[in-house]
């Protein structure tokens, strides 16, 4: 792909000087606008039409969750990475279900921000193991009414669907999936996008939402132990 465009999205003006900093010294990302609360980074995302927003979660005015269900149910091509202080942040959860397509920690390095603008602009959805075990353990302690039951047209996916989803949610990656089910990675590919385009889902992150609040699978079942 050509460049790829990226909306700042930060109170603190510090912070987007310094994410400006690192994004523009990559020859293939170029930041296009910033915003300084909720409210201004739907405008400008709008305006704009970013590749990336880097998002913050807490910000005045409206927070980054709210933003990204905005983003995200107006139709919008943008893919949002929720940046937070916090890995297990109370509202990490909601903003994945709002329709962003990954998050950070604002403390990590510089090369992971930069590899996962990448890897979301190309349409795909990133989370870091230590994340996808952290938020495993997040759904575990919820109550079972914590979460309002979903109720997908899960009979619209094929049994190989299914098993493609249920490894999904246990945080597996295309190989390791083709490994466990004993298919070819293309042909995980293949499931994969079958699952994302009968749901209307924007990524990897959004099947595993579904596959949780809908019920195929238990987190105290499917949890894995994986490397920090």
């Amino acid at each position: 792909m050509g460049t790829i465009s990226v909306l700042l999205a930060d109170d603190q003006p510090m912070l987007r000087t310094g994410f400006r900093y690192i994004l523009e010294a990559e020859p293939d990302i170029a930041v296009v606008g910033e915003a300084a609360d909720g409210q201004e980074a739907v405008e400008e995302t709008r305006r704009l039409s970013p590749d990336v927003v880097l998002m913050d979660i807490r910000m005045p005015r409206m927070d980054g969750v709210e933003a990204t269900r905005l983003i995200s149910e107006g139709g919008l091509r943008s893919r949002v990475i929720i940046l937070t202080t916090f890995d297990l942040d109370e509202h990490v959860v909601d903003a994945l279900r709002a329709g962003a397509s990954s998050f950070l920690v604002k403390d990590g390095p510089a090369d992971s921000l930069v590899a996962a603008i990448r890897t979301v602009a190309s349409g795909e959805a990133v989370l870091a193991p230590r994340v996808t075990r952290r938020l495993l353990e997040r759904f575990a302690g919820m109550p079972s009414d914590a979460v309002p039951p979903v109720p997908p047209r899960l009979d619209v996916l094929t049994a190989r669907e299914l098993d493609v989803l249920r490894t999904l949610a246990r945080g597996l990656s295309n190989a390791e999936i083709a490994v466990e089910l004993g298919i070819g990675e293309t042909t995980v590919k293949s499931h994969v996008a079958h699952i994302l385009e009968k749901f209307r889902l924007r990524d990897r992150v959004q099947a595993v939402i579904l596959a949780y609040d809908s019920g195929l699978v238990s987190p105290r079942t499917t949890h894995r132990s994986e490397p920090s």
